[in-house]
Order: structure tokens, then sequence, then C-alpha cells
């Protein structure tokens, strides 16, 4: 399965780079995302999540409702394609330590994946699978 499968009825949320970081987290409490692809003229800058949340802001201290997303933000993101597969992605969040990455073609975001939109999907499928097997068995004439 492709990336591009998984984004077909996401709505992808952005940030720009002087929002607060107040802003963004309750942009993200608001949409229940743990991140923010942070764009400047349409272009991505880099990425804000939960970790950039914590690690940056509430343990060194800073004032989220006067601190710009931009100072606190991860620059420069790792990015997949649209069409790569499930498992590249799968293997970039592991080999990183990520729970999101972000989709682009060239630097125009499609979207961002998160380690639970794959998830679900896999379960989705093994349901699938679960379902067909069971009916198959419940078809199956028992043997004399």
């Amino acid at each position: 399965m492709l990336i591009s499968d998984l984004l077909k009825n996401q709505a992808t949320i952005s940030a720009q780079p002087h929002q607060t970081v107040l802003e963004v987290a309750r942009l993200m409490v608001e949409h229940n995302i743990g991140a923010v692809p942070v764009l400047k003229q349409g272009e991505l800058m880099g990425i804000f999540s939960e970790r950039d949340l914590m690690n940056r802001v509430v343990v060194d201290g800073k004032d989220p409702a006067r601190t710009p997303v931009s100072e606190v933000m991860t620059e420069d993101p790792l990015t997949v394609a649209p069409s790569d597969n499930l498992e590249t992605c799968m293997t970039l969040m592991r080999r990183h330590g990520f729970r999101h990455l972000i989709v682009c073609s060239a630097r125009e975001l499609r979207g961002v994946v998160s380690l639970r939109d794959i998830l679900l999907h896999d379960l989705n499928e093994k349901d699938d699978e679960v379902r067909m097997m069971r009916a198959y068995l419940h078809s199956t004439p028992e043997a004399s």
C-alpha cells in the first residue's frame, strides 16, 4: 500500500512560523493530532510535535504564549513521498524514533502520516482477513 492511500480522506492541519506555541498546541488538541507541519508561504520549514513541546518549551521553561513555534520546531524534517510504501514509512519511523512523517511532493505538503494511522490501517486489514477466514470456515462443508 502507498502512503497516498492513507492520505485520501485526511485534512492536513498546518501552522505558520509566527504563531505561538500556545496557539499551535491548541490547534493540535482541537484536531487530536500530535504533530503539525510549519509552513512559510506554502513551503515546508519544519514540524512541531508533542516531543518538541516537552523538550524545547516545557523543560526549558519557555512561555508558550510568547514563544513563536519557529524557535522550537524541528527544522528541515525528514519527508516521504506520496508514492512511497508503508513499509518505507515504518522503517524510517523505527530507525529515527519518529511517530509522524511529513508527506511532500518536492517541497509541497501533501499530508502527515502518523504511527497511529499506519497501525489503524493494519488493524483494519487484519479484521478483514479474520472476517474472510470466518466466512470461509462457515461456508466449507464439514468433512464426514
